[in-house]
């Protein structure tokens, strides 16, 4: 547990006890970052019982409830976090909005609900998160995004939603650059089709054999990758999308 030290981590998208946001936020609590995290409807006993579970790991942890599609989010988020613990340094944006589409239903208000969780949520956040490092004595943070494999092979029925990640691979790319002078670095992740309890036993026994080794990936897969990205470990890793699939084949 020394790590992440003295590190204070924001994980957005942490509503229920099995996804990759909640893995997320006790790997690196497990390496002693204090962690902020938020959710969004989720069950009222929900962020009560997860704080005391990371708190009991031996870090400090409070949480936000908050609506990602509202254009102030990113500063509420920053503020909050900001009052509890001081300046984070690690963001990892893992909320996202996912609805099935296809060319026959796919409108407007399908395409602006996508884009502000997906798009603007994590390029506001992670803009913002920026400026205040750059303000500070701080000489090392992480932005990490996560995406879903939208450049490996088509997604039928989520044009909004693979359009809307492809932007964020586009962005962290890009924003790499910006920040690298900072002694921020900025990479995504792409943990592939990951059972978090939403899978059925139709969609396991389809899956599963194509994942080449052997087994469908669990949130813990993701979050042992994202507790590396925020460690000092990968200080000269930047600019990268890693697709951590466990040999997934998409044809």
């Amino acid at each position: 547990m020394s790590k992440l030290q003295n590190q204070v981590a924001i994980v957005t998208g942490v509503s229920h006890a099995n996804g990759i946001g909640a893995a997320i936020c006790r790997k690196l609590a497990l390496e002693g970052a204090d962690i902020f995290f938020t959710y969004w409807q989720a069950d009222k006993e929900w962020p009560v019982q997860f704080q005391k579970e990371l708190v009991a790991i031996g870090v400090q942890s409070d949480y936000l409830e908050i609506d990602l599609s509202t254009p102030d989010c990113s500063m509420k988020i920053l503020d909050a976090t900001e009052a509890r613990f001081g300046l984070p340094t690690i963001l990892i944006n893992n909320a996202a909005h996912s609805l099935r589409d296809g060319y026959m239903n796919l409108d407007a208000k399908l395409i602006d609900d996508h884009y502000a969780v997906n798009m603007r949520a994590t390029m506001l956040l992670s803009v913002e998160f920026a400026r205040r490092f750059q303000n500070s004595d701080k000489t090392s943070g992480r932005i990490i995004n996560m995406t879903s494999g939208q450049a490996q092979g088509p997604m039928i029925e989520e044009l909004a939603y693979v359009a809307t990640k492809g932007a964020i691979s586009a962005f962290t790319l890009s924003l790499s650059a910006e920040l690298a002078p900072l002694g921020i670095t900025v990479n995504a992740v792409n943990p592939g089709p990951t059972d978090s309890r939403w899978m059925s036993e139709s969609i396991k026994h389809e899956l599963l054999p194509k994942f080449l080794m052997g087994r469908i990936g669990v949130p813990d897969d993701a979050a042992r990758l994202v507790a590396f990205l925020a460690s000092s470990e990968a200080e000269w890793i930047t600019g990268q999308v890693i697709n951590s699939e466990g040999g997934f084949l998409r044809r």
